[in-house]
């Protein structure tokens, strides 16, 4: 088994340390999630020309901020339908 041999620093000056005071805030409350509504299109703007795409998810998928439950149908951009496929949020078509 190896040993450390660096030598350890002297501590700091106490005095200092007194001084400094515990700072503790609370972190703000997150906004609350709501439920999903019946929305156009989710997830990244569509580009110009292209149509929306018709997914329906397998897994439980929060997308900005909204909560999407298993099975529900959504309209994303083709690019984003790619995307939610390949790391299986969404059922292949």
């Amino acid at each position: 088994m190896a040993t450390n041999t660096t030598p350890k620093k002297p501590a700091a000056d106490t005095a200092a340390e007194e001084t400094v005071e515990a700072v503790t805030e609370a972190a703000p409350p997150r906004p609350a999630r709501t439920a999903a509504a019946d929305p156009d299109v989710v997830g990244p703007a569509l580009l110009i020309g292209a149509d929306p795409v018709a997914v329906t998810l397998a897994h439980h998928h929060a997308i900005d901020g909204t909560d999407y439950q298993p099975g529900a149908k959504l309209l994303v951009s083709p690019d984003y339908a790619h995307r939610l496929r390949g790391q299986g949020y969404a059922t292949p078509a």
